[in-house]
């Protein structure tokens, strides 16, 4: 199983298919089978059965996973979607994700808290 470039809460920009060229925040990435999870695209219509007596059941709307080769991460700092490379800090106990077009590091979802 390889790691992924594309981390959760990371923005993405969907260079294939119905939603190209539009940009969504991560929900789920899914190592095993190398797809992602895009907040509000690749949406996909599902019939739930109603479980018990007070669930409704329906048609209800969600999304659906995306192979990471059709997304590319957007940098935060100019904006253009990017392939990342790998970078240590300074004291090279770290490694960091960098944007291959500006040089800034992309930051993960982990470090903004």
């Amino acid at each position: 199983m390889a790691s992924l470039n594309i981390k959760k809460g990371d923005t993405v920009l969907i260079i294939t298919g119905e939603d190209a060229g539009k940009k969504g925040k991560v929900l789920k990435v899914i190592p095993e089978t190398q797809r992602v999870v895009v907040e509000g695209r690749n949406k996909v219509t599902k019939h739930r059965k109603p479980r018990n007596q007070r669930d409704s059941g329906g048609i209800v709307e969600q999304e659906a996973s995306i192979h990471v080769s059709n997304v590319m991460v957007v940098c935060p700092k100019c904006g253009k979607a990017t392939r990342t490379g790998i970078k240590l800090t300074g004291d090279k106990s770290k490694k960091v994700r960098v944007c291959k077009e500006c040089g800034a590091e992309i930051p993960t979802a982990d470090d903004t808290k």
